[in-house]
């Protein structure tokens, strides 16, 4: 387990860093200026002053980071200051706000390339062969549902699918209800009415599954790296913007929901289930997720900044920063009792 958590700690400490960092290097080009780059939070065990005036330190809690900027949160010591992110255009703003999740994004991308290029096999929609039984352990082998082999899988209901990862996310969410498939079969498009995705549960939760063939393999050709790092990362995204629509509705419940101490937890079943390239996935999905919830629009998060510039874009003149100040700090009281929250249940998931 010792593995689990020394990964875990680098891991998110990587994240954190390259998302402060997108911070950083975006109010530096755009002539902001930085009093403190921290990495952690709470007291602080490192620090030093670089030449460039900025401090860099490490801190005690390994629960984030931040980059403090001349003129942010009411900053009144450098209102009239050049150097103020208060004095810099909103795009500008934006940019230096944006960054952060920018980065998470980008990182995300990258490790998706490395897996494509050095991880395990790659996959087509094309069907070699099935495996799944009928009710009575019958394999089947020239049709199930309509499917045969050689059959490519090019659409599923209104999405297309372009790679293996679209397909096994739509089978996902598509549950004890058909769907038209469209399939390649000799050249030709052909639809499967009425299909059924078979299913499987998880920790209470059904999902539709696409393990019920074996898929044709790829070869890994220049252009094929590419159109897989891109349609993952795509596909990825899409997930995770989709997940937390269905966790807001109400599809997974706060038992769904990990922190940092789950997400630790969880790391051992997925290398023996994936190997050691399942954790960079792991990696890859939790960047790109960092990314993409902050950039909602909730007070605290770099998203809500945005909202407020955004609103600063209409009304042409800032929101009190009094306001704003206000509406942020409730926002990370919420937060951090989310996190607390979130903590909680995930130790008491590990006890049981």
């Amino acid at each position: 387990m010792a593995f689990y958590i020394i990964f875990g700690i680098l891991m998110f400490g990587v994240l954190i860093f390259i998302h402060e960092f997108g911070h950083f290097i975006a109010a530096k080009k755009c002539g902001v200026g930085i009093y403190e780059f921290a990495i952690g939070m709470g007291p602080k065990i490192f620090s030093r002053i670089g030449k460039d005036g900025v401090t860099y330190s490490l801190r005690l809690l390994p629960i984030g980071g931040f980059v403090s900027m001349h003129g942010e949160d009411n900053d009144e010591n450098s209102e009239n200051d050049e150097t103020s992110l208060a004095k810099k255009s909103i795009w500008q703003r934006f940019t230096v706000i944006s960054a952060g999740a920018a980065m998470n994004i980008l990182l995300g991308l990258v490790i998706a390339a490395l897996l494509v290029i050095f991880g395990g096999d790659l996959y087509s929609t094309k069907v070699d062969k099935f495996f799944v039984v009928n009710k009575d352990g019958i394999p089947y082998t020239d049709d199930f549902q309509g499917l045969k082999p050689n059959d490519e899988i090019i659409k599923v209901g209104s999405r297309n699918i372009n790679i293996r990862h679209d397909l096994v996310y739509e089978a996902m969410n598509i549950v004890d209800k058909p769907v038209d498939l469209v399939v390649l079969r000799n050249g030709e498009k052909v639809v499967i009415k009425d299909f059924y995705f078979p299913t499987i549960t998880d920790k209470g939760i059904v999902f539709g599954t696409a393990n019920f063939f074996i898929p044709t393999k790829l070869e890994k050709t220049p252009l094929e790296v590419v159109k897989q790092t891109f349609c993952q990362s795509l596909s990825v995204l899409r997930a995770i913007w989709t997940s937390l629509i269905d966790t807001f509705k109400g599809r997974y419940g706060a038992e769904a929901i990990s922190g940092p101490v789950g997400v630790v937890s969880e790391m051992k079943e997925v290398e023996e289930t994936g190997g050691i390239s399942s954790l960079f996935f792991m990696m890859m999905v939790i960047s790109m997720n960092l990314g993409i919830v902050n950039l909602l629009p909730f007070p605290a998060l770099d998203g809500g900044r945005i909202l407020f510039l955004i609103i600063e874009a209409i009304r042409r003149k800032p929101v009190s920063p009094k306001i704003e100040a206000a509406v942020n700090a409730a926002g990370l009281m919420l937060l951090m009792g989310l996190m607390l929250f979130v903590t909680f249940s995930d130790i008491t998931k590990l006890i049981k």
